[in-house]
């Protein structure tokens, strides 16, 4: 399920939409998640420095087993102060999942002719759109040059065979550890409590339902 999914969405996602080359600086947001630690460990394997964020120490550690180069908890630091102070140039790549505040200090931290990827926005899931008053972002996005670009996985079902593929040989060769969250859930009946658990920021890995 791992790879069909969240591998499969962080795989496209990266290469196809994202247009990842190597040497390149990589921002995961939500980089513990199920989508986020598939992110990370894809970039890594492409030669690239990775940026995670996070919200406890325990997924910090985690996001460091998987190979991130530098860890932002955001609970504990301000993003967007780390990202100006130790990343100048900007990013080059962005794989942005959170949305919110989050959104607004990706654009500001983009590199010239960089690319912000919106796959998702789970911050504002559960209440819906901010309503926000402030300067349209289309002059920062001119003037380098960046670029946004929105991705949903089920757009791309010809490239699903090949990325399928080429991430379960990933896994099998040991280069790829997906993360599966611990937790239990058991049944139809715990499908709900499985969504409120992910939209919580609890898990880390891919939160699964398991059927009997």
């Amino acid at each position: 399920m791992s790879a069909i999914n969240a591998g499969c969405t962080a795989s496209i996602g990266l290469e196809v939409v994202g247009e990842m080359s190597s040497g390149e600086t990589v921002l995961v947001t939500a980089a513990a998640g199920g989508v986020g630690s598939w992110v990370v460990q894809l970039a890594k394997l492409a030669g690239n420095h990775v940026i995670g964020t996070c919200s406890t120490r325990e997924k910090a550690a985690q996001l460091e087993v998987l190979g991130c180069d530098r860890v932002v908890r955001y609970r504990d630091e301000d993003l967007g102060t780390a990202l100006k102070e130790e990343y100048p140039d900007g990013i080059d790549l962005i794989f942005e999942q959170v949305g919110g505040t989050t959104f607004d200090t990706c654009i500001d931290n983009v590199a010239r002719r960089g690319r912000i990827l919106i796959c998702g926005f789970i911050s504002e899931y559960q209440n819906g759109p901010q309503e926000v008053l402030a300067p349209r972002i289309y002059h920062k996005l001119l003037w380098k040059s960046a670029q946004l670009r929105g991705f949903l996985h089920s757009d791309w079902p010809d490239r699903f065979p090949d990325h399928l593929s080429r991430n379960i040989q990933l896994i099998e060769d040991g280069l790829i550890d997906p993360q599966i969250d611990p937790q239990p859930f058991l049944g139809i009946d715990e499908v709900v409590n499985a969504v409120e658990y992910l939209h919580s920021g609890k898990n880390t890995g891919k939160v699964t339902v398991q059927y009997r």
